[in-house]
């Protein structure tokens, strides 16, 4: 049978290019019919809806924005699922909270349909060239069955125990990501206005041991004032939020992350959202120019 992959957005589409390109015999489907054209393109079948997916596919991948766009697909509502489901393993790789999806994989495996968590780490870069990390989660043979096919997407998989251990630990990679790339724009910020030349921080920052993949791409943007997206302001701030339920519900502390939700807020209340990440800047900015008041004070 074939594999089937939903949600063709700025992750999902280099994504399912990839699985086509690898010679995988993939059927997708997105609610916006054009995003489908270049996998289409590539060699996929283009389903007219969801159901089609199911029906032709054993292997689903879901890389869907929410727990609403999941419900949607799946015709999820009031603990049942779809009856098109049974049989298939289903596997989400977008984030959402870790609560959400224990819940669906106990709605799942009641309707007969095996569960499989794959979050990834990486951005539209990384997913272009097949250079995702992804963290697995399920029932052992759930995840076994799926884990050969993340290899045109994914060059390393990391199996995290049952559901929602891959979630949970998407949610504790977010947390350095956010920290950094927000540490890295206000240097960035802090270095112009004292008017450091830019160039020659980046050059120190690449050089020094601090340097990674995500520092280089990141301190460029923002030296070259770059914000498209690789990954949207907005959706991390939903994952911020999603980090700070998840610490809040267990007790745990994330002073650093708290910053950054305020900050990566206020950027949203700007009219930021649509930009890359680094454009968080846009709220540090704002903080300096006296337009926004910072919690404390």
């Amino acid at each position: 049978m074939d594999v089937g992959f939903i949600g063709l957005g700025l992750m999902g589409l280099p994504m399912a290019l990839n699985l086509a390109r690898a010679g995988t015999p993939l059927v997708v489907w997105n609610r916006t019919a054009s995003r489908a054209e270049p996998v289409g393109a590539a060699g996929a079948k283009v389903a007219d809806g969801p159901a089609e997916v199911f029906e032709r596919a054993e292997v689903i991948f879901l890389m869907l924005s929410d727990g609403d766009a999941i419900d949607a697909v799946l015709g999820r509502r009031a603990g049942t699922v779809a009856a098109g489901v049974a049989g298939r393993t289903i596997v989400h790789m977008g984030t959402t909270s870790p609560v959400y999806s224990a819940g669906l994989e106990s709605d799942l495996r009641a309707a007969g349909a095996g569960y499989v968590e794959a979050p990834v780490s990486g951005s539209r870069e990384p997913a272009r060239a097949g250079h995702l990390v992804a963290m697995l989660a399920g029932e052992p043979d759930a995840v076994a069955r799926v884990r050969p096919l993340l290899g045109p997407m994914c060059h390393e998989t990391v199996e995290c125990g049952p559901v929602p251990g891959g979630l949970l630990m998407k949610l504790a990679v977010n947390i350095f990501l956010i920290t950094m790339v927000t540490g890295l724009s206000e240097s960035v910020h802090f270095a112009d206005r004292h008017g450091l030349d830019l160039e020659r921080l980046l050059r120190v920052l690449d050089s020094g041991p601090m340097a990674s993949a995500v520092s280089r791409a990141k301190a460029r943007k923002l030296a070259d004032r770059d914000f498209a997206p690789q990954a949207a302001l907005a959706d991390v701030l939903k994952n911020n939020r999603l980090i700070a339920e998840a610490a809040r519900a267990s007790g745990v502390a994330s002073p650093l992350l708290d910053v950054c939700h305020a900050l990566f807020g206020e950027a949203l209340a700007l009219g930021h959202g649509d930009l890359d990440m680094a454009g968080v800047v846009h709220a540090i900015e704002s903080r300096d120019a006296g337009q926004v008041t910072p919690p404390g004070r």
